[in-house]
């Protein structure tokens, strides 16, 4: 008990807060020292997300072409779907926990400001090493990619109480470990929409041609931000409407099917373009901040599988904002496209159904009164954590098996028949302009 009297906020309970100004809405700070005695697989998690962004800043900078314009693109779509998210009730769902830095409200921790550009410029950049011919499959590529970065750190992110899900929310009920299977399709789509609107965009106010990743005009660079920080959460929901709605909604079907079939749809067409794609270059020779980047993108694994061997999650505390407790049988309908659902209005704390917390390191295990919005919740023990490491071990094999082969292998049999100036023209960097003959 001595241990936990030193985690600021334990076991205080608030049915709302009251900001000292707008600097306090705004941003809250939490002492570092204080999320490592309360929840320092959380303190790993945010590290992991901040360094990977700073790495892909200068990435992006030394790449040069769209590669920044891509990155502050996600950052601005991330801000999109998270206010959404908080701010309209049908879409409520979730409640992160507090990091170092909480800000809006005590909503959104720092590293969620950055975890959409490290999850879209990995996939993106791998994206374009594959070199497929269609377009619009790249987009589905990306959304595929995105989906294997995320998984481990959607399932560790649950058992942790990095978040925590709404109870009783329809679109959040049939779980894979905790994660909602609604996780994958979103990201899946989401990032998809978000390629269709950040490529297109340009295409279609720059005519001129160019490559993929050529810088266009600033206007055209500017509308495309705009328009794929504005427009990819819509686009992204209108890939729910003709699957999940009706399937889910109508018929029953689990989120387990509809998410499954999305993948394997989306796998199917990529991996039928891939077989005639145009990648049959050697990849380009990597330069230091390159191989910073595959550097992050193996931290970001071993972090996810390392946490789950060492780190008990029973041991988690989350001081903060959560589901709102209250009364058992007040229910409130939850709007999608098709059709009304309904949900509990608060948290039930004497009949919930999510095993990955509970309020057992509170005193007396008491858990919180009716109407508290801000309270202390206790991460649980695996029933087997044998299973979780397994998964996130498979998980993480495959994303070396392919991320390994997208970025470093090759058909060096074709390779050999190129012609120097075949070669030269294969061999430019993403991005990178052919010089002009006035040039």
């Amino acid at each position: 008990m001595g241990s936990k009297l030193n985690i600021a906020g334990f076991g205080e309970e608030l049915s709302n807060i009251e900001y000292k100004g707008f600097l306090d809405w705004f941003v809250a700070y939490n002492e570092p020292a204080n999320l490592w005695r309360s929840h320092k697989s959380y303190l790993f998690c945010e590290a992991v997300f901040i360094i990977g962004a700073i790495i892909m800043f200068f990435h992006a900078l030394k790449q040069g072409g769209r590669w920044p314009f891509l990155y502050f693109a996600a950052i601005f779509h991330g801000f999109t779907v998270e206010f959404m998210a908080y701010f309209f009730p049908h879409i409520d769902n979730f409640w992160h926990a507090q990091g170092v830095f909480t800000f809006v409200e005590r909503r959104l921790p720092l590293y969620v400001v950055f975890l959409y550009p490290v999850f879209y410029y990995h996939a993106s950049w791998a994206m374009s090493k594959l070199k497929l011919k269609c377009g619009y499959v790249e987009h589905l590529a990306v959304g595929l990619l995105v989906v294997l970065i995320d998984m481990p750190y959607d399932i560790i992110g649950a058992k942790y109480i990095h978040w925590i899900w709404h109870d009783t929310d329809p679109n959040v009920a049939d779980r894979h470990y905790w994660v909602p299977w609604n996780s994958y399709y979103f990201h899946a789509c989401f990032a998809a929409s978000f390629q269709f609107f950040f490529h297109g965009t340009r295409k279609w106010f720059d005519k001129r041609e160019l490559t993929k990743w050529q810088k266009g005009t600033i206007s055209s660079e500017l509308i495309s931000i705009v328009a794929s920080a504005l427009l990819s959460m819509p686009g992204g929901c209108l890939l729910f409407i003709p699957l999940y709605h009706p399937l889910h909604d109508f018929l029953g079907v689990p989120s387990e099917v509809t998410t499954t079939t999305l993948l394997m749809v989306f796998t199917a067409i990529v991996w039928k373009f891939d077989r005639k794609s145009n990648r049959y270059s050697e990849p380009q020779k990597m330069n230091f901040l390159s191989k910073l980047l595959i550097l992050h993108l193996v931290c970001h694994y071993a972090v996810q599988l390392l946490t789950a061997i060492f780190i008990n999650p029973e041991d988690m505390i989350s001081v903060g904002l959560h589901e709102r407790t209250g009364n058992c049988r007040e229910m409130v309908p939850v709007e999608t496209v098709l059709k009304t659902l309904q949900k509990r209005k608060y948290l039930c704390v004497t009949d919930y159904d999510e095993k990955y917390y509970d309020f057992h390191c509170l005193p007396n295990q008491k858990p919180p009164s009716d109407n508290s919005l801000w309270y202390t919740i206790c991460g649980t023990e695996y029933e087997n954590r044998a299973e979780y490491v397994t998964v996130l071990s498979l998980i993480t094999f495959l994303a070396f098996v392919i991320f390994k082969s997208i970025h470093f292998d090759y058909d060096s049999r074709i390779v050999e028949k190129l012609s120097p100036k075949e070669r030269e023209n294969l061999e430019r960097p993403v991005g990178q302009k052919k010089k002009s003959k006035s040039q």
